[in-house]
């Protein structure tokens, strides 16, 4: 089976060509077009479309967005075409070649009222320009029939940047940290979400009924002073040396105490029952993730102290 996966060099993208190629031959174009002709650069709709015909999948997998939350509030027509025009594209060529498209989307989409786990049919109301240009790429994805989407929440890899790592390095430069408490959500790792992805593939491809939309997100819930209070916590156990003296250091604050350009929804808790029904199976709890991240960094030297 060929997969071709766009946005291979992101969080999300990096695992699904570990977890992907159990499954089969796994062609992951750059941005800008190889030796090969081939281009993932989803601002280019045309290149897109004539990548897809010439690889023919059997799947295509786009971890590819425009993840630039405040700057979308700018820039949303970057946003729409990356989010919206270019999954797009993906549905309709892959309507054309009867391959199935697995697409990702974000909790976003909902305005964060309330305290319950979203479901998938909740209505949607995103808060921002980055949610509706979320919100239109699914609706464009849907509408080819081979279609999976899986929507998820406060994505992090030992990869690249993440909120952990910000608090790591601001706890090894300030004594105190102050940190929002009133978003709710659940951390999940990007190896999680492609491993869920690959057995989602691999069952779904001999079983059409199970096309559609599923909620992907780690167990549990937290708030973000809650994530970075447990990151503290274990990295000082692992070795981190941190300024920052003890968990009454980091400070909880309201999101109204930390305005940003676009709005973020307080409640990002995802109901994925539908998810681990569908395919059984199981979704551990944040932290089990996140200390498996933190195990992965090394903790950096403990500087030695000098004398004259």
């Amino acid at each position: 089976m060929r997969i071709l996966l766009f946005g291979s060099t992101g969080q999300v993208g990096w695992e699904l060509r570990r977890s992907l190629s159990v499954l089969g031959d796994v062609v992951a174009p750059g941005r800008a077009p190889g030796a090969d002709g081939l281009c993932g650069d989803l601002n280019n709709l045309d290149g897109l479309a004539e990548t897809i015909r010439t690889v023919a999948p059997a799947v295509i997998v786009n971890a590819a967005a425009y993840t630039a939350v405040d700057k979308a509030e700018t820039d949303a027509a970057s946003a729409t075409r990356i989010n919206a025009e270019a999954p797009a594209r993906m549905a309709r060529e892959a309507t054309a070649l009867g391959a199935w498209l697995l697409h990702y989307s974000t909790d976003y989409v909902f305005d964060g009222s309330g305290s319950r786990p979203w479901k998938e049919d909740d209505p949607t109301g995103p808060l921002s320009v980055y949610g509706q240009t979320k919100l239109a790429g699914e609706q464009t994805v849907q509408s080819h029939a081979r279609h999976i989407i899986l929507r998820t929440s406060w994505v992090y890899a030992a990869r690249g940047g993440n909120f952990a790592k910000t608090m790591l390095r601001l706890a090894t430069e300030r004594e105190t940290l102050n940190v929002i408490a009133d978003q709710v959500g659940a951390p999940t790792s990007a190896e999680l979400l492609a491993d869920v992805s690959a057995q989602v593939l691999a069952q779904a491809v001999h079983q059409p009924a199970h096309a559609g939309l599923y909620h992907c997100a780690a167990g549990g819930e937290t708030s973000w002073h809650g994530y970075a209070s447990y990151v503290l916590e274990q990295a000082r156990a692992l070795g981190w040396a941190l300024k920052v003296p003890s968990p009454a250091a980091v400070h909880a604050i309201p999101t109204s105490s930390y305005p940003t350009p676009a709005t973020r929804p307080l409640n990002s808790r995802l109901n994925t029952q539908r998810l681990r029904d569908t395919f059984g199976l199981h979704l551990p709890d944040w932290q089990h993730g996140v200390l498996r991240m933190l195990q992965e960094i090394s903790p950096p030297p403990v500087p030695r102290s000098t004398s004259t």
